[in-house]
């Protein structure tokens, strides 16, 4: 009776985690105690309930690359669920969409949460305020039902925006956005989702990994609580956090044709999926272009959603790679991930800017740089997994 019992569990199991993300479809753990079985498997499996046979309970939220530009998934918020597309931002930590509330026009040409639609749906008298890069919300914060592939979370706070200033949100093909950074940063002391997911016992493992598709390739995902062997081939090089607010860490320097370019005596930087582009500190972009042969100045030609740092085209299969040193290791952007070709001109997915941090100024490994590795953000060891992709 057990072997049979043992058997069935495992089949169920292996059924379970098919690597095809399913929409809204309910997590291992959860159809496990629909069934009655789940208490009976975790005896079986003491150590790790999923180890023996695959290697984590994990749930894949499938993404949409939009012109390698931006990825973001469908999640649903209340009870019938309201279906809302969002970026994944590994640099924010707040959950919010546009609400009914809206005023702005940004708005208008977005999906809108109706909270008198919901049955689970409990109002607050808080209210939040987000600045983003580009971009701003001001709302209420409420708490429903989040289900976020196939997890159920409940009792999630999240933002009813009132107002999206500006016209960046109108023509984003996105309605709101999913932080995953740590909860320190978090707007109005909001718990994040990913937070809860741990805290609701969704996900076996307290990390979460992603993998971004390059030219306008589909198959990109962001995998709950485990990690997908079949992209860690090259192995994983772990790398400290620095500071548990972004995911940042810090770096040794950046180099470009074997010399030293930027980053000199050790810097800060975030490993950032809500940004696009490589984001330099500004002090140091006029080295990084000239070592690559680029403008700043003169005629600027531009890319929707890229930079207006051009380059001549003949010239990429020449450049450099841009090389990071993290960690005691060395990690490289090629010009094929750095350079961006639109008709007959190209420009560079680099871009300048000004943070300072206790540390000094502040770098932004986003997109460019992201979609050269499978990233795995690891909450239990405040770390950052590196894995070079094929």
């Amino acid at each position: 009776m057990k072997l049979l019992l043992l058997l069935s569990l495992v089949a169920l199991a292996q059924c379970l985690v098919s690597r095809i993300p399913l929409k809204r479809s309910k997590s291992l753990r959860r159809e496990l105690r629909d069934r009655g079985l789940l208490q009976s498997y975790l005896k079986l499996h003491p150590y790790n309930p999923a180890a023996k046979f695959f290697p984590t309970l994990a749930s894949s939220e499938s993404l949409e690359n939009y012109l390698d530009d931006e990825y973001f998934g469908t999640i649903s918020i209340g009870t019938p669920g309201q279906d809302f597309t969002v970026i994944f931002d590994t640099g924010s930590s707040n959950l919010w969409v546009p609400s009914i509330y809206c005023s702005s026009v940004s708005c208008t040409n977005h999906k809108r949460f109706n909270p008198e639609k919901s049955s689970t749906f409990v109002s607050t008298n808080d209210t939040v305020e987000i600045a983003y890069g580009t971009g701003s919300m001001t709302g209420i914060l409420g708490y429903d039902t989040v289900a976020v592939s196939g997890l159920d979370v409940t009792n999630q706070i999240f933002g009813l925006s009132e107002t999206e200033p500006g016209d960046f949100f109108y023509y984003a093909p996105f309605d709101g956005i999913l932080g995953l950074a740590f909860p320190s940063i978090a707007s109005s002391g909001a718990t994040p989702v990913f937070d809860n997911m741990m805290s609701e016992d969704l996900v076996s493992e307290d990390l979460f990994s992603v993998y971004l598709s390059k030219d306008d390739e589909s198959g990109s995902f962001v995998l709950f609580g485990g990690v997908d062997s079949s992209y860690t081939t090259n192995g994983i090089s772990w790398i400290p956090l620095s500071a548990e607010t972004y995911w940042q860490i810090t770096m040794e320097s950046v180099a470009i044709d074997g010399e030293t370019v930027a980053c000199a005596s050790g810097c800060q930087a975030i490993v950032d999926t809500g940004t696009s582009l490589l984001a330099v500190p500004s002090s140091a972009l006029d080295n990084v272009l000239s070592s690559l042969g680029a403008s700043s100045s003169g005629e600027v030609r531009t890319a929707q959603g890229f930079g207006d740092l051009w380059i001549s085209c003949s010239s990429v299969s020449s450049l450099p790679d841009i090389i990071f040193y993290i960690n005691g290791d060395a990690f490289s952007v090629p010009p094929s991930g750095y350079v961006v070709e639109e008709d007959d001109y190209c420009v560079l997915g680099i871009e300048g800017m000004s943070v300072e941090t206790e540390s000094g100024e502040l770098w932004i490994l986003g997109d460019v740089f992201i979609r050269e590795y499978y990233v795995i953000f690891d909450r239990a060891n405040n770390k950052v997994g590196l894995s070079k992709l094929a």
